[in-house]
């Protein structure tokens, strides 16, 4: 009987703590029927994420009292046309590793209160947010905006791993932020001990149709020199975006621009518009441009431009059925291609996305 009570107590125990977290198994599954065609090959494939990238997670908060909360974040691309995982870079150095289910684009542990969010590990660059928050695509299938295709911002312009972040909390009438502090983990006898460090900042104002933003971000990249010219070091990139919600369009823009000490300048601009038709389609319309500024005397500076149109049609609240068309024109030396396909420099490419997405 003694027993009998200890268990039932340790199992009450247990329940009260278990009551207080939470668990939540999450996923996008997107199936993408893509073709893209060049001058030089064209490609048919049966690929994953033209509206969504595919991904399987775990969230969980605690609720530690007080106002405080712990969480955490695991999240795995996935290639739902094959079943093989995403692909990750582990220092911020372009050293990618693959394999089946690794937490590729999110894996972060975070103390949330009053203050605001510290949030640590692998995680999305604040200058990417700007960035996708403004593409009426948000950077997924073949109409992602050029100012992201042919960017020459590194290994850090979507994700960073090994990074500190901090988020401001929600209650600031509207302002919102967040600053990051990323590590390469290079031993400190080594020539390029600083190769991966970078820090990210990001700052808006978001307030009935208004949302507006900037951010800056620097990566440290030691200068290679090959026959005494460089070849690239570090990259400082910036990027401001807005969009205005109309009720009846929602025009959306952003400039960016990213220098690379050795190699040049990028510059980047977007226009786009999301209509909505009915209660359940959306069009979506862009243009993007993006121009590499290069160093050096008699050299090119490639410009790539992209005219991309799409609709989605929502089924339900999981699931979407979609279909993207986009255009890409190549000047001075660019060769940016589509879906796959392989053009030729100075060449147009064209492709399309039709497919599926449900979300769980």
């Amino acid at each position: 009987m003694k027993k009998s009570l200890i268990a039932l107590a340790a199992l009450a125990a247990s329940g009260a703590a278990m009551a207080q977290s939470s668990v939540t198994l999450f996923g996008v599954a997107d199936a993408t029927f893509a073709y893209g065609t060049g001058t030089v090959s064209k490609k048919t494939q049966l690929a994953s994420g033209g509206l969504d990238g595919s991904r399987l997670g775990f969230r969980g908060v605690e609720d530690l009292g007080g106002g405080m909360s712990a969480s955490f974040h695991l999240e795995a691309g996935l290639n739902n046309d094959d079943g093989t995982g995403g692909t990750t870079d582990t220092n911020n150095q372009g050293k990618a590793a693959s394999g089946g289910l690794i937490f590729n684009r999110r894996s972060t542990l975070s103390l949330n209160g009053g203050f605001g969010e510290v949030r640590l590990g692998r995680d999305y660059t604040p200058h990417f947010k700007n960035l996708t928050a403004f593409d009426p695509f948000g950077t997924s299938g073949v109409g992602t905006t050029q100012t992201y295709m042919s960017s020459i911002g590194g290994p850090t312009k979507a994700r960073a791993s090994n990074s500190i972040g901090y988020l401001l909390p929600d209650n600031l009438g509207g302002f919102y932020g967040q600053g990051q502090f990323y590590m390469g983990e290079n031993n400190s006898n080594v020539v390029n001990k600083k190769d991966g460090n970078g820090v990210s900042l990001r700052a808006g104002y978001a307030n009935g149709p208004i949302d507006v933003a900037g951010s800056f971000a620097k990566t440290t990249y030691l200068l290679n020199v090959t026959q005494g010219m460089p070849t690239g070091g570090n990259i400082t990139t910036m990027n401001f975006g807005g969009k205005y919600d109309l009720g009846m369009v929602k025009i959306l823009g952003q400039y960016s621009q990213d220098k690379v000490i050795g190699t040049g300048t990028g510059k980047g601009l977007l226009g786009g518009v999301q209509i909505p038709v009915g209660p359940a389609g959306q069009v979506r319309l862009s243009y993007s441009t993006y121009k590499v500024v290069t160093v050096g005397a008699n050299t090119l500076d490639p410009v790539s431009s992209k005219i991309a149109a799409g609709y989605v049609h929502n089924l339900s609240k999981r699931t979407a059925v979609y279909g993207t068309f986009a255009n890409v024109t190549n000047k001075k030396g660019a060769s940016q291609a589509l879906n796959g396909s392989d053009t030729a420099p100075n060449k147009k490419s064209s492709g399309f996305d039709f497919g599926i997405r449900h979300s769980f």
